[in-house]
């Protein structure tokens, strides 16, 4: 019994294909709606010394569709720019699945910090890094402190992600990453096959209005919380990360560091605070 793999239709991050369904001995041919995966080609272009330069600094599987946010969130979360007045120009250079990022004349940058060995995948946010090293990306200054969350607004964290993921309904493949204000307020909500890819598509989005450091912001993550993602979260300045899946330990280690609040298994009115604290009931 093969499924058909003919494609009925498609928008910009879903398409719709024809499957043999099969339950118990039965199946029949219908039509289920999946996320689209296509790599996306991250070019850097800036002026040395001697004279103009241009690199790849990044493909990744991503679901298309807010590339220029992914672009220069990548670039800000990595530690390559660290303000959007960095950026000239965004734009798509050559087809749909290649962004360029073109730097404004005199700014520098170390471009050991942008070195990979091979393309990222949709899973996985620091393979390929040059050096262990440079997997800890600098941030700028300390996470500012604020008071811990209220609990009752800890369990309402999960619902305000879901409510904003119209295309996780549709087909279940998709993670999502929100920034939420401390009253409750999605102020982005981006969605993409990796897990890292959405979060830099949110602070993306941020970072390019020039609203970071996110200092009264909460990042919640439909995923596990990985290091990569603590990371991301406190270079942005964001001083709270609430994950719906698990941590790993190095998450958890970063997180101790920096002194940012790591929430983890927030579901079901529950969750497990490994680093910072919330506010009592």
């Amino acid at each position: 019994m093969t499924p058909h793999n003919r494609l009925l239709m498609s928008d910009e991050t879903t398409t719709t294909v024809e499957v043999s369904r099969v339950t118990g001995n039965a199946s029949r041919s219908e039509a289920d709606v999946v996320a689209v995966e296509e790599p996306l080609e991250i070019r850097l272009a800036w002026s040395a010394a001697d004279g103009p330069r241009e690199k790849v600094v990044s493909v990744t599987m991503r679901t298309p569709g807010h590339d220029f946010d992914l672009a220069a969130g990548f670039l800000f979360t990595e530690g390559v720019i660290a303000t959007s007045g960095a950026i000239e120009s965004i734009r798509q250079w050559g087809g749909p699945n290649v962004v360029r990022v073109l730097l404004r004349a005199g700014f520098t940058f170390d471009t050991s910090s942008i070195e990979r060995h091979f393309y990222t995948t949709s899973s996985c946010g620091v393979c390929g890094k040059a050096s262990v090293d440079a997997v800890r990306v600098a941030h700028p200054a300390p996470l500012v402190q604020r008071p811990p969350l209220p609990i009752d607004l800890v369990h309402r964290l999960p619902a305000l992600l879901e409510s904003a993921q119209r295309d996780f309904r549709s087909t279940g493949g998709l993670h999502g990453a929100a920034i939420i204000d401390r009253e409750g307020l999605v102020l982005t909500l981006r969605e993409d096959v990796g897990r890292h890819n959405a979060t830099d598509k949110a602070i993306g989005a941020q970072f390019r209005k020039g609203a970071t450091p996110l200092s009264d912001a909460i990042l919640m993550v439909s995923s596990r919380a990985s290091f990569e993602l603590v990371q991301k979260a406190v270079v942005a300045g964001i001083p709270v990360l609430a994950a719906v899946g698990a941590p790993t330990s190095l998450a958890i280690e970063l997180a101790r560091d920096t002194g940012l609040t790591l929430l983890a298994f927030v579901r079901q009115e529950r969750f497990n605070v490994y680093a910072g604290k919330v506010a009592s009931p």
